[in-house]
């Protein structure tokens, strides 16, 4: 299937800033000599994303940073979420891990919730020694309404660092067992790369897969025990669950599919397979804007390897209903780079790659936070590196969710049928096209165009160019459709966002969304008697028809 592109020469003057942004149509619309076509239906093998698709991973060191505790409790940070949860009918699950899970080891003495010493030879982002103490637990009672997964240190191996993770579950489990906070449990960060990264060794060359299931299984069993002590109420197999092996991919030291094989589920207590994926490194040569990630095929090239390990787990998802889950990503490892993951062309990346994971069966995407991290979606605090404030990516994770609606009640595989995502394929690589289905009937069409346009470079690029895009739909869908739009002035453009004319800055409501009022809302478009139905769509934008089928 492929789209007809008009290339509008006009500029699209009230488009030049975000703030003022809106759709200039030629005043008489071309036929179209093809279209995308759509099925009134979802197809055999549609996505169906879980509850709470639109997730978050936080690095362990910077939860506090991000969720605060219960004297200063960080609002701005459960009012982005908030956004979310209202747009998808459930607040974003949270994955507190990352690296520095497996660095992090537990201090009861200690009378605030981390100390840790960045060793800028390892990492310049985070601490590479760390400890937590109690107080650090506060950090999952400041935001209602959210379920987490917490990540227990396995890396370090010591007798006393093994002695601190199981003196800390009894914390771990009183707070998450309250207030239905608690979603699954989570051993090890990244175990794949414990004897090869270039962070530290931590595991002999020997050590594999059998050696890994086995470390796992004993200490999974170890923090069992500790819970049935402290925290009887969610030690049953319905509440004590683990997301695992949240590998860094599928082509490590570790072989994920060895591992399953190895009876990594020998106590039945996995509930979703995780793994981690990142398109590029933030320093790989190579790495472009266009190029990396505005790019489907780069996004379809990467996930691939992804949905090849879980086709080769089919058994195991079916016979235990497991549902295959991005528990760690983002677009480039090492925390992203400026420029480049901070960029609304980033956002566009992440809206085409999360849409994508949805319509591949991949049922929940975590994107990974971080304090001061490139790839953020937002700063929760002002640092002497950045300051507070919502960041580009974090409209990508909106108009992702707009486009979703509510996928509520959607907690496993076998219950998830009311909202279905499919790709609408189209032939040029900076173009992406979806689908979405309440039950059986189409409700929504999204186009991303993620042709590179630099609004800073807009004196040598010239007009802003725009793309005319036509879909065949049922003709049940005849009437009229409204449009949303992600809109920046650029691709390269890091504040001025808007989706559908709303901002979400920290500045303007503490991240609570505020509707501009120089922007232009409330598009129409006409879908024909025919189904024939078109949007024009500025190059680094994208556009979401709602339907009436």
């Amino acid at each position: 299937m492929t789209s007809q592109k008009y290339v509008l020469s006009h500029l699209l003057s009230a488009l030049v800033a975000a703030s003022t942004a809106q759709q200039v149509a030629p005043s008489s619309p071309p036929s179209p000599a093809s279209t995308i076509s759509v099925s009134g239906s979802p197809p055999t093998g549609a996505g169906q994303p879980l509850e709470a698709f639109v997730s978050f991973s936080i690095e362990f060191s910077s939860f506090p940073d991000f969720a605060g505790n219960v004297s200063h409790p960080n609002t701005f940070s459960d009012n982005l979420l908030n956004n979310l949860g209202n747009l998808t009918g459930t607040k974003p699950y949270i994955r507190v891990g990352g690296n520095t899970q497996d660095y992090a080891i537990f201090n009861s003495s200690l009378p605030v919730a981390t100390v840790g010493i960045i060793q800028p030879s390892i990492s310049q982002d985070y601490p590479t020694i760390l400890s937590f103490g109690i107080p650090y637990f506060e950090s999952y009672t400041t935001w209602p309404n959210v379920r987490f997964s917490h990540g227990f240190n396995l890396g370090r191996n010591s007798t006393a660092a093994r002695a601190a993770l199981i003196e800390s579950v009894q914390y771990a489990c009183e707070v998450l067992s309250q207030d239905n906070r608690l979603n699954v449990w989570e051993l090890g960060n990244e175990p794949d790369l414990f004897k090869t990264s270039a962070q530290g060794i931590v595991r002999l060359s020997s050590w594999t897969e059998q050696n890994y299931v086995d470390e796992w299984l004993n200490y999974t069993r170890q923090i069992k025990t500790e819970v049935q002590n402290a925290c009887p109420n969610i030690s049953t197999s319905e509440y004590y669950q683990y997301m695992a092996p949240s590998f860094a991919g599928t082509s490590n030291s570790l072989d994920p599919i060895r591992t399953w094989n190895d009876n990594l589920d020998a106590d039945d207590d996995i509930r979703q397979i995780s793994s981690h994926n990142y398109i590029g490194g933030a320093t790989q040569p190579g790495v472009t804007l266009q190029g990396t990630l505005m790019n489907h095929s780069s996004t379809v090239a990467s996930i691939a390897k992804q949905l090849n390990e879980s086709n080769l787990l089919t058994s195991y998802k079916a016979k235990y209903d497991l549902p295959y889950i991005l528990g760690e990503t983002n677009s480039l490892y090492n925390e992203g780079a400026p420029g480049l993951s901070n960029s609304f062309g980033a956002a566009l990346w992440g809206v085409d790659f999360n849409l994508w994971c949805a319509s591949n069966q991949i049922q929940r995407v975590h994107m990974h936070q971080g304090t001061n991290y490139r790839y953020d979606s937002w700063q929760p605090i002002d640092t002497n590196k950045s300051s507070i404030g919502t960041k580009a990516p974090y409209y990508g994770n909106i108009a992702v969710a707009a486009f979703l609606g509510n996928v509520s009640g959607n907690a496993s595989p076998s219950t998830a049928n009311n909202i279905s995502i499919v790709n609408l394929p189209l032939p040029i690589p900076m173009e992406a096209a979806y689908a979405a289905y309440n039950g059986s009937t189409l409700t929504k069409t999204m186009i991303i165009n993620m042709q590179q346009y630099n609004y800073t470079n807009a004196s040598t690029e010239g007009p802003r160019p725009v793309t005319r895009y036509w879909f065949n739909v049922p003709t049940t869908c005849a009437g009229t459709a409204s449009v949303q739009r992600l809109m920046a002035n650029g691709s390269d453009a890091i504040t001025g966002i808007t989706w559908d004319g709303w901002s979400y800055n920290y500045e303007l409501r503490n991240g609570m969304p505020f509707r501009l009022g120089n922007v232009t809302v409330g598009e129409r478009s006409t879908v024909g008697q025919n189904g024939t139905v078109y949007v024009d769509v500025p190059h680094s934008s994208a556009a979401v028809l709602n339907l009436k089928c």
